[in-house]
């Protein structure tokens, strides 16, 4: 019977200090959400690395991303995506096209700033993780679980500077034992964008294949 109750005591302390972790990183998560709806706009560049074990492949790829709001401007392995609030349009300069389309609010695979910037708000799990001195910046990781069983992805580590509140990198593990890692390297905020810079203007394109799929 005491070693029962020893059991039980001690499976409780585990589930309460879980429990405490999880409330912990959810917070630290809350803080980093509130700040990124705080910005009037966000300019990124960032570093994007591929990693699988299984064939010895790596790749590595630049970009950057600027998001004011609902709008953004990605630029990404040579390809530029710009929503001006109602469409999408896929500037591919290599093929000279342009792809036009209406942004479809239920199309979950739709990209859109929230997904990119706060996508941890649902679907995971959280778990507080480890803290790391990178380059002088203290960066504490939170491990994101899938609630999703069927998800391709086992797990992402979200790393947050403690002192901004900003993410430094994103490390998702797939299932399959390969690995992307995003690193931003430039953060800013608050910028001085022209008006009309989520705009798309045709005659920059004259002499590209034009796809209106809508």
């Amino acid at each position: 019977m005491k070693n029962l109750f020893t059991c039980l005591l001690l499976s409780l302390c585990v589930f309460q200090a879980q429990a405490q972790n999880s409330a912990k990183a959810k917070a630290l998560l809350d803080e980093v959400s509130t700040k990124i709806k705080s910005y009037n706009n966000i300019v990124i560049d960032f570093n994007y690395s591929v990693r699988n074990n299984q064939n010895n492949s790596n790749q590595d790829s630049k970009g950057n991303l600027t998001v004011q709001k609902d709008l953004y401007e990605f630029n990404f392995m040579g390809m530029t995506k710009l929503f001006d609030g109602n469409k999408i349009y896929t500037i591919i300069p290599e093929d000279e096209e342009v792809t036009i389309s209406k942004y479809n609010a239920s199309d979950s695979d739709a990209l859109t700033p929230s997904k990119i910037l706060v996508f941890f708000n649902t679907g995971y799990n959280y778990a507080w993780d480890i803290l790391q001195n990178i380059r002088g910046r203290q960066i504490q990781y939170v491990k994101l679980t899938p609630t999703n069983s069927k998800s391709n992805i086992k797990e992402v580590l979200l790393g947050i500077d403690i002192k901004t509140k900003n993410i430094y990198n994103k490390i998702e593990v797939n299932k399959d034992g390969s690995k992307t890692i995003l690193t931003i390297n430039s953060f800013k905020t608050n910028q001085a964008l022209s008006k009309n810079h989520f705009n798309f203007t045709e005659s920059k394109y004259a002499n590209y294949y034009i796809n209106k799929l809508d």
